[in-house]
């Protein structure tokens, strides 16, 4: 079943069209990878997706609900969340402290709330410090909490940007070349922890160059050219079929 749906979507710039009529979907709990060279219109995919661009044509929905027209916040609400290669975090505060401020409905923003309401909004910030630790764990974080992000390692601020992403609520999770950057050291740790997300239910795209770590990982793969779906199937299917082969690997 598909949390996701794109819809004979397509996206232009100046005349070319960089997402061509595709459609495509992406199962509950599983990890799908968006391949293909160079310009193929993979990112343009996540950014509509994402809300960062409207399509020019078709339909984007989520979890039945057309999500075509929305902002990129009102998205992450509904729980899709995006990971960028170039990590997003609050590089002067600490871990703790960034996840805590993606926690949403936090009471203490409104000035009002905090004067009639303060015994609810500390038993709000005691509930989310403790989902917080569990999250810390969860990415293996724990004894990182009180370190500025900006110390931490890029693999580490990968997974601290996750750990974001899951306090805001994110069920559907796109995931922009996570790997890329990372101490091969790191690696395993953060395919381990992604593969842990899908066993939670969390649905992953995920788009990479790693052709081995795609097929460690995707249960499903889209190979993209030119804009369009060239190749759907088995992470083995499509690496072993010859257009694929001869467009993106050379062979």
């Amino acid at each position: 079943m598909s949390i996701l749906e794109l819809q004979n979507v397509s996206k232009s710039f100046d005349g070319t069209k960089a997402v061509d009529g595709v459609s495509l979907g992406f199962d509950q709990g599983k990890i799908t990878a968006l391949i293909g060279p160079n310009g193929a219109g993979k990112t343009t995919v996540f950014n509509l997706i994402s809300g960062f661009l409207r399509p020019d044509e078709g339909a984007i929905s989520y979890q039945d609900k057309n999500v075509a027209g929305l902002p990129p916040w009102r998205r992450a609400q509904m729980g899709i969340g995006r990971l960028f290669q170039d990590v997003h975090l609050f590089e002067r505060m600490s871990v703790k402290d960034n996840v805590l401020a993606a926690f949403k409905n936090k009471f203490g923003e409104s000035a009002l709330m905090s004067v009639i309401a303060r015994r609810k909004i500390e038993k709000k910030e005691r509930t989310h410090i403790t989902e917080a630790l569990k999250l810390f764990d969860f990415v293996g974080l724990t004894d990182k909490a009180n370190e500025l992000a900006e110390n931490l390692s890029y693999g580490q601020q990968k997974l601290l940007s996750i750990a974001r992403l899951l306090a805001n609520g994110a069920e559907f999770l796109l995931l922009d070349e996570p790997t890329a950057g990372v101490n091969p050291q790191m690696v395993g740790a953060l395919l381990e922890i992604i593969r842990r997300l899908t066993k939670e239910g969390k649905t992953i795209a995920v788009i990479e160059h790693n052709m081995n770590i795609v097929i460690e990982i995707a249960d499903w793969v889209y190979f993209m050219d030119e804009g369009q779906v060239v190749s759907f199937g088995l992470p083995s299917d499509v690496l072993g079929d010859p257009d694929v082969r001869r467009a993106y690997i050379g062979l």
